[in-house]
């Protein structure tokens, strides 16, 4: 499966739009007894002013800001925006809770919202709004710390309630079918259809990659995908091999401990080949289903006319030619 860029659409409006919404949250600070947006808001959000305020702002003889400020919209109020830019914008949220995270220089809002179900959201009320995933922005981020962790990250989600990456992409691991105790998740890019990419961790062992369909989702096992150089970051090299085991179960070849494997392609029934080696010097050609369940093997001593033959495993030693007498 290739990747695009990791988020690079979204990451790239987003720094556009947080380029001119960052100002005005370090320019704005919320006033002591002033009606906040969300009782839950982070230390650091910031409280929009209208231009007009702003403009009649003036200092008394000690250089101190008169404080006085416009009334602040309510939670209500605050719900009631959001929830219309996350409608024009075509996002379906049931939302829940909402914070006014500031204003630009434009006086454009920006908004961070909590859904009923799902990820949350970050809206920036421009024409059109442009809208965020929670996990999207949350998994870039954490692609960008493990290269720098010093990265600056941008803006990210940050009421409690959108810190919930791990239990909404555990829910569609679930949705996906997959029978997997989700214990580290992220989103991490899109697809080359433009679809987002989760990768989960099982605490039973191997993990994958979920990929939401327009009909349903995709899932990928990072033992599969480690044949393609890509590495899963929640799984390790000793889980994808002993992972084997699981699509080799039921078949001839379960008592295979695989020590390494190649894919070769698919056949004409649109089985997935593989190639597996054996500690015990054996190997097999495997043909595996759409569910990862080997279906048919061939071991590699009978299988010289496969595909070019095994080349994981030494092909057998001709017998000796016999003389006739």
């Amino acid at each position: 499966m290739s990747l695009t860029k990791l988020l690079a659409l979204a990451a790239g409006a987003l720094a556009l739009s947080l380029a001119v919404a960052e100002p005005a949250l370090a320019q704005y600070t919320p006033q002591p007894g002033s009606a906040a947006a969300s009782t839950d808001r982070p230390a650091d959000a910031q409280e929009a002013q209208p231009e007009s305020n702003r403009a009649t702002r003036t200092r008394d003889p000690r250089g101190r800001r008169n404080r006085d400020q416009a009334p602040q919209p309510s939670a209500e109020e605050v719900k009631t925006a959001v929830r219309a830019q996350l409608t024009a914008a075509g996002v379906v949220c049931e939302v829940t809770e909402a914070s006014l995270l500031g204003v630009n220089p434009e006086q454009q809002s920006l908004y961070e919202a909590v859904c009923a179900s799902g990820p949350g959201y970050l809206a920036l009320a421009s024409t059109p709004p442009q809208v965020f995933n929670c996990l999207e922005l949350a998994g870039q981020a954490e692609t960008s710390r493990l290269r720098d962790p010093a990265a600056n990250v941008g803006q990210q989600c940050t009421l409690p309630a959108n810190q919930n990456g791990l239990a909404v992409i555990g829910g569609f691991a679930r949705d996906a079918g997959l029978a997997c105790t989700t214990d580290q998740a992220a989103a991490i890019g899109k697809s080359a259809a433009g679809n987002l990419i989760y990768e989960v961790g099982c605490s039973e062992g191997v993990g994958y990659w979920v990929e939401k369909l327009q009909d349903g989702w995709k899932t990928t096992p990072c033992w599969d995908l480690a044949l393609s150089n890509t590495a899963c970051r929640y799984t390790t090299p000793a889980e994808v091999l002993a992972s084997w085991r699981g699509v080799l179960a039921d078949s001839p070849a379960a008592p295979c401990d695989v020590q390494q494997a190649r894919r070769v392609g698919r056949d004409a029934q649109g089985l997935t080949v593989y190639e597996v080696k054996c500690t015990a010097g054996d190997g097999y050609f495997v043909r595996v289903d759409a569910a990862w369940k080997a279906q048919q093997f061939h071991p590699c001593a009978t299988a010289q006319n496969i595909g070019g033959g095994c080349t994981l495993t030494p092909a057998p030693a001709a017998a000796p030619a016999t003389s006739e007498q």
